[in-house]
């Protein structure tokens, strides 16, 4: 394949850009590293203003996210973008109006995730996201629904420390060593209780953790978005 005939990927960003930098780093360095030499990836890329975003979110203004989204990927898919990748989870709580408005393809960061899960035997994952992600149906719903996997969540008032370190923290480029502490010792306590792996159901969330670093494996939602991503670009 020459790098001519890849698809083009619209990458919705900037939700928030330090995960958004990690899609750019992830998606060029897997096109590499699957064809060679000097092949990189074919990209566009819409970044939003996150304050925006967020301000909408903490509103519970799903209407007015959901328009912002739209029209970013109405604009991508005018400038050529055959697929789209909204580089957030809990965004894509909106990904069929994105999709069914752009009229591309939104590569689904569930779907995505649901697959290495499965192919590990995975059952009762752990899932540290925003408190939308964890709390809302659309993420638990679309991974029991579509493919037979029961996530739970931390109890409170560990949801909302989740939620502070990836808005206060990890959105603003702080990496906190009594936070990561923190999320290994929720992992513990979730092991304990019969889970047996852990969602990076945030994007953000592999800037904190990585492999080895807890008691249960890890699946991080960002990598595993971008091999789908990549596997879209080429196939």
């Amino acid at each position: 394949m020459t790098r001519s005939s890849q698809k083009i990927l619209g990458l919705i960003g900037g939700l928030s850009w330090e995960s958004t930098a990690v899609y750019y780093r992830l998606l060029n360095q897997g096109v590499r590293q699957r064809l060679g030499g000097l092949h990189s990836a074919r990209l566009l890329v819409w970044s939003f203003d996150f304050e925006t975003i967020a301000a909408a979110q903490a509103a519970d203004d799903w209407d007015r996210a959901t328009a912002e989204m739209v029209a970013a990927a109405e604009r991508l898919a005018r400038a050529g973008a055959d697929g789209l990748v909204i580089c957030a989870n809990t965004m894509h709580r909106v990904a069929d109006e994105v999709a069914a408005a752009a009229g591309r393809p939104v590569i689904h960061i569930v779907d995505a995730t649901a697959a290495a899960l499965r192919a590990a035997g995975v059952r009762r994952p752990l899932l540290l996201a925003t408190r939308y992600t964890m709390e809302q149906d659309f993420y638990t719903g679309r991974l029991a629904d579509r493919h037979g996997i029961t996530a739970v969540t931390p109890p409170e008032p560990a949801r909302g420390e989740v939620h502070r370190i990836i808005y206060d923290e990890l959105c603003c480029g702080e990496i906190v060593p009594a936070s990561k502490a923190r999320a290994v010792e929720m992992i513990a306590d979730a092991a304990a209780g019969g889970a047996d792996a852990v969602i990076l159901g945030c994007t953000e969330l592999g800037l904190l953790l990585g492999p080895g670093d807890a008691a249960l494996p890890m699946f991080d939602s960002a990598q595993l978005h971008a091999d789908a991503a990549i596997s879209f670009a080429l196939g």
